[in-house]
């Protein structure tokens, strides 16, 4: 009776390593992982799936491969984050500061430069007087050509509307700034709150839109044209002194500094 308990743990033994390689079939293989680590680490830019799989060979599950690279990296200097929907390696977050002296160069931006980008972020698209309408208060050029230099903004079209006015709206690098994967992923109402950034005595029906991560035009938005010069079509004849229409003629009106 003995003997035959044996030869059945034996036989279990067995069914147990061979099932072992079946479980470990679903992993990239090591070559696999070299190859997506050296394009990764080539690239001077973040990377989509659909652009790695082209230079992967037939067969490989790239997705799988990414993940298991991430997880490979999380315990290292570098980690391996996904940023707008692209792959890309980056210092990791708590060894963010050994970098700061030869990577990062301090630019404060003005307060209403800050205004302005938050507005853009949760609006968009959204055009000048759109933005000057919701501050209460004029927007100088200057601060829009600011975020344009950046790279934080772009115009995205023209609104049909007399006038035509630009839209604008955030970049990826703006997303990759803030290291958020989608607009998504914005502080809500209530995360604004409780970081201290809004009031919480807010006035009755108060709310904070969900930003669209949606590139595509919208119906009421005609494309830019071919080479127009859109730094003229920034800059308005004569800089405007007073708050816009229907704004505050109060201490909060006026132009911005």
């Amino acid at each position: 009776m003995q003997e035959g308990e044996s030869a059945m743990a034996s036989l279990a033994e067995v069914r147990v390593d061979e099932a072992e390689p079946m479980e470990n079939e679903s992993q990239a293989r090591p070559e696999e992982l070299r190859l997506l680590e050296a394009l990764l680490f080539a690239s001077s830019e973040p990377l989509d799936t659909a652009t790695l799989a082209k230079r992967m060979p037939d067969g490989v599950d790239v997705k799988a491969a990414l993940e298991q690279l991430q997880a490979d990296y999380a315990s290292r200097g570098v980690n391996l984050v996904r940023v707008a929907n692209k792959w890309t390696f980056r210092t990791a977050g708590d060894l963010a500061w050994l970098m700061t002296r030869e990577s990062t160069e301090t630019r404060r931006l003005s307060r209403a430069a800050i205004e302005v980008l938050a507005i853009i972020a949760y609006h968009q698209p959204v055009t000048r007087a759109e933005i000057e309408e919701i501050r209460g208060v004029v927007t100088s050029k200057g601060t829009l050509d600011v975020l344009l230099e950046t790279g934080w903004i772009k115009p995205r079209g023209r609104r049909k509307t007399p006038g035509r006015p630009l839209t604008f709206g955030t970049t990826e690098d703006f997303l990759s700034q803030f290291t958020l994967e989608q607009l998504g992923d914005l502080p809500g109402l209530e995360e604004l709150k409780g970081t201290g950034l809004l009031d919480s005595r807010l006035p009755t029906g108060f709310s904070v839109p969900t930003p669209s991560d949606d590139p595509q035009l919208r119906e009421d938005e005609d494309p830019l044209e071919p080479g127009e010069d859109l730094d003229l079509a920034l800059a308005p004849a004569v800089e405007p002194e007073s708050p816009p229409e229907g704004g505050n003629e109060g201490g909060e009106g006026g132009s911005e500094d």
